[in-house]
């Protein structure tokens, strides 16, 4: 249009870095991050990251270059979300379930030029640079982030032969650092690989402009106001914690880090800190409702929930809000920067009793703010499904918090984004409110005799069985009716059921071609993020063989 003009003026490139810069100046003297018996103001968390982007270009790190990560959620895993990108390079945080194995798989696929690692993860950092100098791959610099108490000892093995220390690079660099901001906003920030669930993982790549977006919409749809107090619960590797690794320096607020997370921590770290908001899958819900009142604490207020990851049981959310939490429910993939959609809360639900609020809260909703589309289609067709909570179909999004790709898969991200559409590989339905609700994995659908079985709506049962602590359902292939429901369990401490019980629970509750035919108790296996593995248990399952319909087993 004759008159408008595009300069710095009007258009600087979206980055979260930018939180940092305005909390520094805004919140200075605040408390920013808190990790046992230190603390750091938001002015002194920025003067750390300087400090280790300028080490880090004083060690070569340029534009482009990727730095890796393997930590838990303790400070300088929060530093580094900001002062990896303020050298132009991309962040890959890696997940600390892995084996070394798959470490180095990925430190050579992504070809990481640096390599930081706390300390507790060092004897796996240390195997997986071994297979990498085995396998004659480029070798990143390893630089230990040890722990508080914890003397720093270099050590003599030849793949980890030039060793550095976090706080003394820091102590040894200049604060007065020039950021190289992002020359185009949809340059890449982070690199985060999927957890694995169902293949290897691949690498998706965050860009500065989606990374912003995501931060400041996950802050809206979860009401987190001002100066927030952050309990870190979800794993900083995970999504770069959903976002808000960046996203509270946009609130200004205090991050409290944790190592472990178990639910005597989370209810002490609540009361000490007066936390406000978390995270958590719903494996850490459920440890949080099934804690023993010995481990438990009072409120000291409402305090916000965000749940993801896997669709929660509407058993789990009704006790989380017993318990005093305000849960809100969103969804997403690694795909999506973590959250996708919300289940946005309607006044008129609230005169309902507490089991049918939290089915509805249970539901995926809709796109927040900064995601432009969700819709459930025909993979096939690309028609989408009718509003009727029935007719099934591939759940798929579009919008601005969608990733730039599969860095060097070229063709997977075509395939994924295939038609102008993110397929996620969920199947869901859509209810006559237009809310959305995932069904299954495509891949987790069990089809019985011509029946599809949602595992999710299984589970769910399975969960409120006073008994059961953990469930999972995959398809046990079987002679007559193709795949029949197997349930693995795992039962609360002094708890006892049957196979049998458990059996005539679902069948109660469910038609009868939904219930599992076969119950196995045992430890459910999971990934870093806390989802069930279920390829494992489908090889489990599959290995049954000429096990009694009804029997139940101990593998």
């Amino acid at each position: 249009m004759e008159g408008s003009v595009r300069c710095s003026a009007n258009y600087v490139p979206l980055s979260p870095l930018s939180f940092l810069e305005r909390a520094a100046v805004v919140y200075a003297d605040r408390t920013a991050v808190v990790y046992g018996d230190k603390k750091y103001t938001w002015r002194g968390t920025r003067d750390r990251c300087l400090r280790i982007a300028s080490s880090l270009a004083h060690l070569g790190i340029t534009r482009g270059d990727i730095v890796a990560v393997l930590s838990a959620n303790v400070p300088a895993m929060y530093e580094l979300h900001f002062g990896v990108p303020m050298t132009g390079a991309v962040l890959c945080t890696l997940n600390t379930r892995h084996d070394a194995a798959m470490v180095s798989v990925l430190l050579k696929h992504c070809e990481a030029k640096v390599l930081f690692v706390e300390s507790h993860f060092l004897k796996i950092a240390q195997e997986a640079l071994k297979l990498l100098l085995a396998s004659k791959a480029a070798m990143p610099l390893l630089i230990i982030i040890s722990g508080s108490n914890e003397p720093f000892h270099k050590t003599s093995s030849p793949a980890t032969s030039h060793v550095l220390e976090y706080e003394t690079l820091l102590k040894s660099s200049s604060p007065q650092f020039e950021i190289k901001w992002p020359l185009d906003e949809c340059d890449p920030i982070s690199i985060n690989y999927t957890s694995g669930t169902t293949s290897r993982p691949k690498g998706v790549i965050y860009s500065h402009r989606g990374a912003y977006l995501n931060a400041i919409a996950t802050i809206l749809f979860n009401e987190i106001t001002t100066m927030p107090v952050y309990l870190w619960t979800v794993p900083m590797f995970h999504c770069n914690g959903w976002c808000l690794a960046w996203g509270m320096a946009a609130q200004g607020g205090t991050n409290i880090c944790i190592r472990n997370v178990t639910a005597k921590v989370v209810f002490d770290s609540i009361a000490f800190h007066k936390v406000t908001h978390m995270g958590g899958a719903p494996t850490v819900l459920n440890m949080i409702i099934n804690a023993p009142i010995a481990e438990r604490k009072p409120l000291p207020w409402k305090v916000g929930v965000m749940t993801g990851a896997a669709p929660p049981p509407p058993h789990v959310m009704s006790k989380m809000e017993e318990l005093g939490f305000h849960m809100t429910h969103a969804y997403g993939l690694t795909e999506t920067y973590g959250p996708a959609t919300v289940c946005t809360w309607m006044p008129e639900w609230d005169s309902l009793p507490l089991n049918e609020r939290a089915k509805l809260k249970a539901r995926q909703g809709l796109h927040h703010i900064g995601m432009e589309e969700i819709d459930i289609k025909d993979p096939v067709t690309m028609q989408s499904v009718p509003a009727d909570g029935r007719t099934m179909g591939e759940v798929m999004l579009r919008g601005n918090t969608v990733m730039s790709g599969y860095y060097k898969d070229l063709s997977a991200t075509e395939e994924a984004m295939a038609g102008g559409w993110f397929r996620s590989g969920d199947l869901g339905v859509r209810q006559a409110d237009l809310y959305i609700q995932i069904k299954d994995r495509s891949k987790d659908i069990i089809i019985s005799g011509g029946e599809n079985i949602s595992t999710i709506e299984v589970e769910s049962v399975l969960f409120s069985h006073p008994a059961v602590l953990e469930a999972a359902v995959v398809g046990r292939p079987d002679e007559h009716w193709g795949e029949t429901p197997c349930a693995f369990i795992k039962l609360k401490d002094g708890a006892n059921a049957t196979a049998e019980d458990i059996i005539n629970f679902c069948r109660a509750r469910l038609p009868h071609y939904m219930a599992p035919r076969t119950v196995i108790f045992e430890d459910l296996p999971k990934t870093s993020t806390g989802k069930t593995q279920k390829f494992v248990l489908r090889e489990k399952a599959k290995a049954l063989g000429s096990l009694s319909r009804k029997g139940g087993s101990k593998l």
